[in-house]
């Protein structure tokens, strides 16, 4: 199941969802939109638990890994056309597409991930970091400075690879909304991220 954006004028975008939300959520509904305008085609799908609930409504908990870097993977297979792709996702979907760029066919430019859960809430401790220390291709990840799943303090610590650019955003959470005594909202944040998509 997919959701098209646009036209593939510099390539496409393969773009999952996070663990809670579906494909059509306002946050990817904005997003998509906004990476459109960058001149890319975006392709939103849902793994086969979100499709469940869509269908009757009730909520289930994410597939294991091995199940979601497969269906992730059938879906790269799918656009294997010579089309530049870039694979996305928001929180647990940006997980899933930066452990696919190890085997990932040449089209794969590498992956973009919005909020990357580099642990899970309130666990800091338990970091989920080990294939980001060494990537074969480049990784944007667009992060709020006060991301419960990855804050700028504890994030700077980690050994990342330098393949991996870390964009951070004033205030944002783990959906790039910052508080409004900031004076930023989630418009601008997804504005700056694609900002430098368009530079991709």
């Amino acid at each position: 199941m997919f959701i098209t954006d646009g036209e593939p004028l510099k390539g496409r975008i393969l773009f999952a969802h996070g663990a809670g939300a579906p494909m059509d959520s306002d946050f990817m509904q904005a997003a998509a939109q906004g990476l459109v305008e960058c001149g890319y085609q975006v392709m939103r799908f849902e793994f086969p638990y979100m499709q469940a609930r869509r269908e009757d409504g009730r909520r289930r908990p994410p597939s294991r890994m091995p199940q979601l870097l497969e269906h992730f993977r059938a879906r790269i297979d799918e656009l294997n056309d010579g089309v530049p792709l870039w694979l996305a996702g928001k929180s647990m979907g940006g997980r899933v597409a930066t452990m696919l760029l190890d085997d990932a066919p040449a089209c794969v430019r590498g992956a973009l991930v919005f909020g990357y859960p580099f642990y899970p809430a309130k666990k800091p401790q338990q970091p989920r970091i080990e294939h980001l220390v060494s990537l074969p291709l480049p990784v944007h990840v667009f992060q709020g400075t006060r991301d419960a799943l990855g804050n700028r303090e504890t994030v700077q610590t980690y050994g990342l690879s330098a393949q991996l650019q870390l964009h951070w955003l004033e205030d944002g959470d783990h959906d790039l909304k910052p508080r409004k005594a900031s004076g930023f909202t989630q418009d601008q944040h997804l504005a700056a991220v694609c900002a430098v998509v368009a530079r991709l």
